[in-house]
C-alpha cells in the first residue's frame, strides 16, 4: 500500500520520515501506535505472497482472506523503493505478443490519464498543478502533438468529460480541495476559460513542501467519474491518517469514502464509506457497477491488509478504520463497534499487501486478444511498508460478466532491477482509440503504449 507521502514524492528519506511521523501523530492524536510484539493467531498461508522477483507477465496471483496471517507476524517496515535512471537494457515486460514502446518522455510527474472522445490523452501532472494533452500517434509510437490544457491547479488528478458521449461540454478535474470544470469541446488542447467550482471544500490532501493547514494533508488524490446516465458524479476521497478514531477525529468527515453528487455538485453525499484511500475509480460500461482499487492501512506487518480493487455496493462499509478484509479488527481499535463486524464487505480482489493500487480501467478495445477484451487493467505503483519490494506493474483482472473472479495476472513488469533499485512507477492506465494500453510512469517521467500483434 501507499503512504500519502508517495502521493507527493518518491523519495527514500521522505519515507523514512513519514514512518516516524505516523508514530508521533498517533500519539498526538490519541491514537495507538503499531505494537511492537505478534498478536494472538496463526501465520496464514505465506505462499501466497510474493516480491518483485515473483511478477513476470503471465503469473497468476490469488489471495483470499483465509490467507492472511495476524497483525504484527512481522514487523512493520520502512522500505521505499530507491529510484534509480533507467539502466541500459531496462525495458517494461509484457506477455508474449505485446510490444511496448516509449509514448512520451521527460515529463512532470505523469499521474492519471483520460482519452477524450475524440481520442485526445489528458494527463494531470499533479506537482506542477497542470493537465496536459497528447494528440496523434507517429509511426514508430510517438505523439504526434503535445499542449497545456490548463494550469494553476492544487494537485489535481481526476479528468472525466461530461456529458458522457461523442461531444462533451465539460471537463471535471479533481483537485485536492475541489471538484472544478472547464470548459471543453473535441479538438480543444487549451482551455477557452477559466474553470468554474463545481464541488467546493473537499477535505484537501498535502502538498509538496507545504505545511497542512489544521485538519487537512494526507492522501491528495481526488477522482471523479460518472454514472451510465450522466446523473451522478463520484468522487474519491482519501483518508487523512493512516488510521483514526473517526468517533472523536472530525477532520475524517467525508474522507474515506467514496462520495455522489449531481453533476452541478448538488446533494452531495456518501455513497459508500471505510475504503481507506480509493485512487482508482471508474465504472463498468454494461452493469455500470462503480469500481475503486484501493490503497489499505499500513504499520501491522508484511502482509497485512491486501490493497484491493472491488466494485462498490451503493451503502457499502468496507471497514477502514475498525476492521479489515472483512471481519477482522484492526488491533489499535479494540473491541471498537462490533455491531459492524459481520457489516464489513470483502473486497472482489485482494492484491499483494502495500503495493499501492492506482488508477484502472476496462478495456473496451479489440486489439488485444479476447481473453483481454472487457476485463480490467490496473496500474500498481509500489511498495514503501514492506521488507521485500512489491508492485511496480500493471495487472489484468480477469472478469466474467464484469465480475471478478478474485485472482489478478502480472501484465507489464520489469521496473524494478535485480538489486531492488527502482526505475519506474506506473500510475494511470487508459485505452487509446486504436486499441493501445497507455502506462503513465511518475518514476520514469514517460507514458508507454503497449501494443499486440504489431
Amino acid at each position: 500500500m501507499k503512504s500519502f507521502c508517495f502521493e507527493v514524492v518518491v523519495c527514500g528519506i521522505a519515507a523514512v520520515f513519514l514512518f516516524a511521523s505516523h508514530m508521533r501523530s498517533a500519539q498526538a492524536d490519541g491514537r495507538a501506535p503499531a505494537a511492537p510484539t505478534a498478536a494472538p493467531g496463526g501465520t496464514g498461508n505465506p505462499s501466497v505472497f510474493t516480491d518483485f522477483h515473483g511478477e513476470a507477465p503471465g503469473t497468476v496471483h490469488h489471495i483470499t482472506a483465509e490467507d492472511l496471517p495476524a497483525p504484527y507476524d512481522t514487523k512493520s517496515s520502512a522500505n521505499p523503493g530507491r529510484v534509480v535512471a533507467q539502466p541500459d537494457g531496462a525495458w517494461p515486460q509484457a506477455p508474449a505478443g505485446f510490444k511496448v514502446q516509449r509514448y512520451a518522455e521527460k515529463l512532470e510527474g505523469p499521474r492519471l490519464i483520460q482519452r477524450a472522445p475524440n481520442g485526445d490523452l489528458f494527463v494531470a501532472e499533479c506537482n506542477p498543478g497542470k493537465i496536459v494533452v497528447f494528440r496523434g500517434m507517429t509511426a514508430d509510437g510517438k505523439y504526434e502533438k503535445m499542449d497545456e490544457f490548463a494550469s494553476g491547479l492544487i494537485l489535481p488528478f481526476g479528468l472525466a468529460f461530461y456529458p458522457l458521449g461523442p461531444n462533451p461540454q465539460y471537463l471535471y478535474v479533481g483537485d485536492t480541495d475541489q471538484i472544478v470544470r472547464f470548459p471543453y469541446k473535441n479538438g480543444d488542447m487549451k482551455a477557452t476559460g477559466p474553470f468554474e467550482v463545481v464541488v467546493p471544500n473537499i477535505p484537501a490532501g498535502a502538498q509538496l513542501g507545504q505545511t497542512p493547514k489544521p485538519g487537512t494533508g494526507g492522501h491528495f488524490t481526488r477522482n471523479v467519474v460518472f454514472s451510465l446516465d450522466g446523473k451522478k458524479l463520484f468522487i474519491a476521497v482519501g483518508s487523512r491518517t493512516n488510521v483514526a478514531d473517526v468517533d472523536t477525529d472530525q477532520t475524517e468527515h467525508n474522507r474515506a469514502d467514496v462520495l455522489v453528487a449531481h453533476p452541478d455538485g448538488s446533494d452531495l453525499h456518501v455513497y459508500a464509506s471505510g475504503i481507506r484511500n480509493p485512487v482508482g475509480l471508474t465504472i463498468a460500461p454494461k452493469t455500470g457497477e462503480v469500481w475503486v482499487s484501493v490503497n489499505e492501512r499500513d504499520e501491522l506487518g508484511d502482509n497485512l491488509p491486501p490493497d484491493y480493487i472491488t466494485h462498490v455496493q451503493e451503502g457499502g462499509f468496507y471497514g477502514w478504520p475498525w476492521y479489515y478484509t472483512g471481519g477482522n479488527q484492526d488491533p489499535r481499535f479494540p473491541g471498537k463497534h462490533p455491531e459492524l463486524k459481520d457489516k464489513v464487505i470483502v473486497p472482489d480482489v485482494l492484491m499483494e499487501p502495500h503495493d499501492a493500487s492506482l488508477q484502472l480501467a476496462f478495456y473496451e478495445a479489440k486489439q488485444f486478444p479476447k481473453e483481454y477484451q472487457d476485463q480490467i487493467f490496473a496500474a500498481e505503483h509500489g511498495s514503501w511498508n514492506r521488507s521485500v519490494r512489491t508492485g511496480y506493474e500493471v495487472v489484468f483482472v480477469p472478469t466474467k460478466n464484469e465480475h471478478a473472479l478474485g485472482e489478478y495476472q502480472d501484465f507489464l513488469t520489469g521496473f524494478v532491477t535485480d538489486k531492488g533499485d527502482v526505475w519506474g512507477r506506473p500510475v494511470g492506465v487508459a485505452v487509446a482509440t486504436d486499441g493501445s494500453l497507455m502506462v503513465t510512469d511518475d518514476g520514469s517521467n514517460s507514458i508507454w503504449r503497449v501494443t499486440y500483434g504489431k
